[in-house]
């Protein structure tokens, strides 16, 4: 309970239902407290009506309320700070990857059978301290493993694939056999895009360890295509989206492009996922040039695949970024079109001299002018 009550924000949360029967902190918290962490933040599970909760605990820290009767949901709001209650429900999934279908009036440890690893299916109740857990969950806790509750867990929902991965990396905890036997990349196949590629970036922020096992348990290329490969770069570019473009570097643009379109990953981060990975592939190991060259080969392409360029010891690249990307011209296109330069020639003209000034033919106005206009 002391770790529990060190939570961000649990000193609004335990003040707000403070003698009320019937609730708990289950999940993630619960685990991480067992295991001598001070939790992210505390998930609250009613057993019985969260709603009618919920707006008690408004009253009592001056909150505001947003309800979610349909879910037997309420979010309570107190200045910069806000939590969630929940109800106790049962959950039935209608077809293999659908959304499951929800009855509310479970007791917590109904509601503990809906979880997705062992590890995550404890409950402490704030009202006494007690404790209710899924059998088996502290040993598996105390043993470091991931066991799934049931043998169609991942059929039931293929994306607790990636968040095994994810609790693999954040606990360094292992697959118990059982649970590993059950992998199957082609269940992804029954679940949309969109659910997919919200676990996948939610995984890019865990630690290293959780990309390795995307790629151990072939999810990765399940998700994004053979070529897929977790390498030295990949950690050193650790983490983020410039880590997944280093795992892609092998895998075709267009097809990288589509999948990450169909994981519903926005244009700008789609764009830089693939530039890094392309423009790696294109320019690795060339380099080695001078200030001017180096110039031509990275005017254009983006910021991201020139870091990850970087970050695979490219020294160009690094020079690029430090240096030569920040050097200006003291002429301006307003000074070209003084000089009676039109359209295309006055950007031709300002290259012209940002050669020659990188190339050290031209360090000063005069010459820079001298060298954009043709003579």
């Amino acid at each position: 309970m002391d770790l529990l009550r060190a939570a961000p924000g649990a000193d609004i949360v335990l003040a707000a239902v403070a003698g009320e029967p019937g609730v708990h902190v289950v999940g993630g918290a619960v685990r991480d407290a067992l295991r001598g962490q001070v939790p992210r933040e505390l998930d609250l599970v009613v057993e019985g009506d969260a709603v009618a909760v919920a707006r008690r605990a408004a009253e009592r820290v001056g909150g505001t309320l947003t309800v979610h009767e349909r879910f037997g949901t309420a979010t309570v709001r107190t200045g910069e700070f806000a939590f969630d209650l929940a109800g106790a429900r049962r959950e039935r999934y209608p077809r293999p990857g659908a959304l499951p279908e929800v009855e509310l009036g479970a007791t917590i440890a109904e509601d503990l059978a809906r979880r997705d690893f062992s590890v995550n299916a404890m409950a402490v109740g704030l009202h006494d301290g007690s404790r209710t857990n899924w059998p088996g969950a502290p040993e598996d806790l105390q043993a470091g493993v991931l066991r799934v509750l049931h043998e169609r867990s991942f059929i039931d929902d293929p994306t607790r694939m990636l968040r095994l991965a994810r609790y693999a990396g954040r606990l360094e905890f292992r697959p118990e056999p059982g649970t590993r036997a059950l992998i199957d990349p082609a269940l992804f196949e029954t679940v949309s895009g969109d659910r997919l590629g919200n676990e996948l970036r939610l995984l890019l922020h865990e630690p290293f360890e959780a990309l390795r096992a995307l790629e151990r348990w072939e999810l990765g290329s399940a998700l994004l295509g053979e070529g897929f490969e977790v390498t030295w770069l990949a950690e050193r570019a650790w983490p983020g989206l410039l880590a997944l473009a280093a795992c892609c570097v092998r895998i075709d643009p267009a097809a990288l492009a589509a999948r990450l379109d169909h994981l519903g990953f926005s244009g700008r981060d789609r764009d830089v996922v693939v530039a890094a990975a392309s423009g790696f592939e294109r320019l690795h190991g060339s380099l080695d040039v001078g200030d001017a060259e180096l110039w031509r080969l990275l005017r254009r392409e983006r910021p991201e695949t020139v870091q990850l360029l970087a970050a695979a010891g490219e020294r160009g690249a690094q020079r690029w970024l430090d240096r030569v990307r920040h050097r200006k011209l003291a002429i301006s296109g307003d000074d070209l079109v003084a000089a009676g330069l039109r359209g295309p020639a006055v950007g031709e003209g300002l290259a012209r001299a940002m050669v020659a000034m990188l190339d050290g033919r031209a360090p000063d106005r005069e010459s820079q002018l001298r060298a954009a206009i043709p003579s």
